[in-house]
């Protein structure tokens, strides 16, 4: 659809007002009473050689609990460098739980890695591929108290979420 030059000034007015194309689109259709796709705004805007605002993204907020970039790591930190198939990052202690995450699943498991309790005791953790959590205690029979549970629960639930899962 062609418009006239009132029209095209009208659309850079809104370009610089910082509109996005989607909302000049309904603007072309309700005050201007022309019908155009998407990509006819886009193509239009081009050909106007104007080009519309990037809207500012929100900065990211660093963590008290990170630390500074470019900044050391503490004596007896674990790095993110370790060879294929060992275990990638390790959560914080929360009240003596920690947990790592495999790089590498181990096979029949979507996602894998390891966990130490409070008492000391280790265990496999996995993630079959109908969703269901599993433990495989590296001592035989041995369950960890509850409030350990809960505990790895949580701090799994936060490591797999900064992975995207």
């Amino acid at each position: 659809m062609n418009l006239d030059e009132t029209q095209r000034k009208k659309v850079g007015e809104w370009i610089a007002q910082g509109l996005r194309l989607s909302e000049i689109q309904n603007r072309i259709s309700s005050e201007l009473g022309a019908r155009m796709t998407y990509m006819d705004v886009r193509l239009l805007v081009d050909d106007l050689k104007l080009t519309p605002k990037d809207v500012e993204r929100p900065k990211l907020v660093a963590s008290p609990l990170a630390p500074p970039a470019g900044a050391a790591p503490a004596a007896g930190a674990v790095s993110n460098r370790e060879p294929p198939g060992q275990a990638r990052g390790t959560a914080p202690k929360a009240g003596g739980v920690s947990i790592s995450v495999d790089q590498i699943a181990r096979p029949g498991a979507v996602v894998s890695g390891k966990v130490t309790f409070s008492d000391g005791n280790h265990a496999d953790w996995y993630f079959d591929q109908t969703g269901r959590l599993g433990l495989a205690p590296q001592q035989p029979g041995y369950r960890p108290p509850p409030a350990d549970l809960q505990q790895f629960q949580t701090a799994l639930d936060a490591e797999l979420r900064k992975m995207g899962f």
